[in-house]
């Protein structure tokens, strides 16, 4: 007796993926949403980058793509894409494309056409999304890959799967990026806040390092090696000076730093009253 043929219902499984985006990515993101046509509702762009060699995708530049969209369809300007891909490429030509990225709150129906033209740019996109409406209260950011739907062996549908998303930055980065995700911003901090804030941020962490290794020495937390090892590389990365010497240390460098300041301040007064000046002696 023949055995009978099943149709079987499969997905293809892609296999670990993960990515890593570099801050600037995320401001540039933001400055071409800021800087949008006033009919677009959300900005499309490609994602330039390379791929490590654990597979991790290492998104480190982007640019956007103009667009147009409609209920049913999206048009790229795709010769306006190949030519900056090719500027790009002439000042560094380690960056490829690795996907592509869009503004608004996770992915939307016209996402799976966009999908398919970068699919055929590169193997496996990834589909970043970044949600500059803060419609969950701060700008969420999530990366996507696309799986194959199949039915036998014809291709039904495709479907987005979150991968893990990598950020890491620097304190100044940070300090940038914190202000990006608040709705609302009085003004941008200046130098010496941002300094300040750093010092808040650093002395709350070291208040949780304490609480956590008194929480483990009277053994109201077990021990974690992996926490010990970093706290243990971080004590030993302090550079060993006394307590006199590091506040000296530090004092001559804020002074320095207030030094700059106040030569750019003066460069500014200057270059103000000389356009003044001109401006005075043109109507005269």
């Amino acid at each position: 007796m023949a055995a009978s043929k099943r149709t079987v219902l499969q997905f293809s499984s892609s296999q670990s993926v993960s990515a890593k985006v570099h801050p600037l990515v995320i401001f540039n993101i933001f400055d071409c949403y800021v800087r949008r046509p006033d009919q677009a509702e959300r900005v499309i762009g490609t994602l330039l980058g390379s791929v490590l060699p654990d597979g991790t995708v290492d998104i480190r530049n982007s640019y956007a793509v103009p667009h147009n969209e409609s209920v049913d369809q999206v048009a790229l300007d795709i010769e306006y894409h190949r030519n900056m891909l090719v500027s790009h490429q002439k000042v560094n030509p380690k960056e490829v494309i690795v996907g592509w990225y869009s503004t608004g709150l996770g992915v939307t129906g016209g996402s799976a056409l966009i999908h398919e033209f970068y699919s055929r740019e590169v193997p496996n996109p990834i589909h970043l999304t970044v949600d500059t409406g803060f419609t969950t209260g701060e700008g969420t950011i999530k990366a996507y890959v696309s799986n194959n739907l199949s039915l036998g062996d014809q291709q039904i549908a495709a479907q987005f799967q979150e991968i893990p998303l990598d950020l890491r930055m620097v304190e100044a980065e940070r300090i940038g990026f914190d202000t990006l995700k608040a709705t609302t911003v009085d003004k941008i901090p200046s130098d010496l806040e941002g300094m300040e804030a750093s010092m808040v941020h650093l002395l709350a962490l070291i208040d949780d390092i304490y609480k956590y290794v008194d929480d483990v020495v009277e053994g109201r937390v077990d021990p974690d090696n992996k926490i010990g090892k970093f706290i243990s590389d971080a004590v030993g990365s302090l550079p060993k000076l006394p307590p006199s010497a590091l506040d000296k240390l530090v004092n001559d460098s804020l002074q320095d730093h207030l030094l700059l300041l106040y030569l750019s301040s003066i460069t500014r007064t200057q270059l103000s009253l000389a356009e003044k000046l001109n401006t005075a002696a043109q109507i005269l």
